[in-house]
C-alpha cells in the first residue's frame, strides 16, 4: 500500500486509515514506537487494543476490498 506524506505545519505526516488503525489496535491519539531498521521505517503500538479474530477477519477483508488494485500491483 502506498500513502503520501502530508504538510502539516512545519512537519510530514503520515495519514492511516479507520481499518489500518483497527488492523493495528490502534485509537484516535494513540501512540506508536517508530524504529528505523535496514532502511525501513516500522510502525509498532505502544499500548494495542485487542482485537478478537472475527473483527479483525471482517476487517481485513474490508481492506483488501477497498484495496484491491494496489495489493495486486504490489504482488506482482
Amino acid at each position: 500500500m502506498i500513502k503520501q506524506l502530508r504538510k502539516v505545519g512545519n512537519s510530514n505526516a503520515l495519514i492511516l486509515d479507520k481499518p489500518i488503525l483497527e488492523l493495528l489496535g490502534l485509537e484516535e491519539d494513540g501512540q506508536v514506537q517508530l524504529t528505523i531498521k535496514n532502511g525501513n521505517l516500522i510502525v509498532t503500538p505502544t499500548h494495542p487494543k485487542l482485537l478478537n479474530p472475527e473483527e479483525m477477519s471482517e476487517t481485513l477483508e474490508y481492506v483488501i476490498k477497498k484495496r484491491k488494485k494496489v495489493l495486486r500491483r504490489l504482488a506482482q
